[in-house]
């Protein structure tokens, strides 16, 4: 399915390298709504480092071309916030449209082969995908293992990052080990959206592959694009040992 994601890619950043600043600035917009979920043109405007003048003109754009929309939040003191954030065609905007063609394909098969075949379809290539992502990722420490399967990610088109979990208690003297035994992996985009919607049952899918790909370690989901989130997310964590079997 991701066969031909690279040459997509290349088109996009070839795109953004002849961009015009005032582009650049709005792409700059719509990459931190799709990691922030919803912002004001004030937080916009400080994480660009450019005036709050100067960003609503860029919002007032980007909301006629229907990339954005907002709502008003009521604040207890003062004028009432404008809370930004992107469209469904914003979200389009962002790389996951190769998947049409497969979506198409998958439902040619469930029209012809019926639901099973197509259920059975994606089991198999999850499992191959499983089995590539654990060969790349091999038996480094788990945090060399989550930078490289982000990379892996983000070069079949999910916008992921991948950050230590804080779990562990500051005043804790294993500190240190406890934070690089657990990882969180966000994606702010999917890279098979319109698959996901039509067929969910592949996210349960993707969510196995990763348990596989990382053996020695438990997968949580903590966060879904599918069900009204604004992101995916993982929570990677090394299985606890267990202590072997007293002998009698």
């Amino acid at each position: 399915m991701h066969a031909f994601i690279p040459a997509i890619l290349r088109q996009k950043m070839t795109a953004q390298q002849t961009s015009s600043p005032q582009t650049s600035i709005r792409e700059d917009i719509l990459r931190f709504l799709l990691k922030r979920g919803t912002a004001t043109a004030s937080a916009i405007a400080s994480h660009l480092q450019i005036t709050p003048q100067a960003v609503r003109r860029h919002l007032k754009t980007l909301e006629s071309s229907e990339l954005i929309e907002h709502q008003v939040s009521q604040a207890s003191i003062g004028r009432p916030n404008h809370l930004y954030q992107l469209s469904r065609q914003g979200r389009e905007h962002f790389p996951d449209q190769y998947d049409q063609f497969a979506l198409s394909l998958l439902n040619t098969v469930a029209d012809t082969l019926g639901p099973e075949q197509v259920s059975q379809l994606l089991k198999h290539q999850w499992q191959r995908k499983a089995k590539e992502y654990k060969e790349c990722l091999g038996d480094a420490p788990l945090k060399d293992r989550m930078q490289t399967l982000v990379k892996l990610r983000q070069a079949e088109g999910y916008m992921a990052e991948c950050h230590r979990a804080e779990e562990a208690d500051a005043a804790d003297s294993a500190l240190d080990s406890a934070l690089d035994s657990a990882f969180v992996i966000t994606e702010y985009n999917c890279a098979i959206a319109h698959i996901a919607e039509s067929y969910p049952t592949v996210c349960g899918h993707e969510l196995t592959m990763f348990a596989i790909a990382l053996p020695d370690c438990s997968v949580e989901r903590t966060h879904w694009l599918v069900g009204g989130e604004h992101q995916c997310g993982y929570l990677v964590k090394t299985k606890e040992k267990q202590a072997p079997e007293a002998k009698p």
